[in-house]
């Protein structure tokens, strides 16, 4: 193959081609091929090395380190959690339609596992997510604030296609926070989608965020377009700990 080449097809950036071309050839030299079947191939395997790419960027921007799908869901261990709702979500028609969805119940239940999956979904559907624990949320007011730039960090909350917010009420977000989430959720009613995991049942809400008027203009917009999820059963880390630890007992009584 002709270096030339390779260096040509990279400073046109189709790097894809470029590393799927010795490849190619091979291929062409050994299967009967025709000239547009070829070049179908190799264009293809440019799109899907940026569609990659792509997909790794959003899950990057999104805050995701570890990609978490349904498919690795333990369904099993709590047959009340409806798995079927939670697949149709991660299929990412409720971010099209801007509807939000709140998943409420005890911890150790999947509530982030879920989360993160119905965000991959959306990234795989090609929108763009952010996820936010409330203590990480609680860090970048903080930051903010002291960077003055309270108002871009505002407008990145409001923009986002699909805005998750992860344990909501565990935290409280400082003086201002309940006028800055309520500014987030007017702006983005109706036009764009947030998933909150909570805990805290919704007549909670005015107290963690120290303005019950605020809190209930929130509820009353969210809510207005959300399905809500009861998730219910055990917890599944409480019980991943006991076999762990059942499991070192058992190591010892051998030893």
């Amino acid at each position: 193959m002709n270096p030339q080449l390779s260096i040509q097809l990279r400073h046109l950036r189709l790097s894809g081609m470029a590393e799927a071309l010795p490849v190619r050839l091979e291929q062409a030299r050994s299967s009967p091929l025709d000239h547009l079947e070829w070049l179908e191939l190799l264009v293809g395997d440019e799109l899907a090395r940026r569609a990659d790419r792509l997909f790794a960027r959003r899950l990057k921007q999104a805050g995701i380190v570890a990609v978490k799908e349904l498919s690795d869901f333990d369904f099993a261990f709590n047959p009340k959690i409806p798995r079927a709702r939670l697949v149709e979500l991660a299929t990412a028609r409720f971010v099209a339609g801007h509807q939000g969805v709140l998943l409420i119940g005890p911890p150790g239940l999947g509530k982030t596992h879920a989360a993160v999956a119905i965000a991959v979904g959306a990234i795989r559907a090609g929108y763009r997510a952010l996820i936010r624990s409330v203590f990480d949320l609680a860090a970048d007011f903080l930051e903010a604030e002291a960077a003055g730039e309270r108002r871009k960090l505002v407008d990145t909350l409001t923009r986002v296609d699909l805005l998750v917010l992860e344990d909501f009420g565990m935290k409280k977000l400082g003086p201002s926070a309940a006028e800055d989430m309520l500014e987030i959720f007017v702006r983005r009613h109706e036009t764009v989608s947030t998933l909150i995991t909570t805990n805290r049942p919704t007549e909670d809400w005015g107290q963690f965020l120290g303005d019950v008027p605020a809190a209930t203009a929130i509820l009353d917009r969210f809510l207005a377009h959300a399905e809500v999820i009861q998730m219910q059963g055990k917890s599944y880390r409480l019980h991943q700990r006991a076999r762990r630890a059942a499991q070192g007992t058992e190591s010892k009584a051998r030893a």
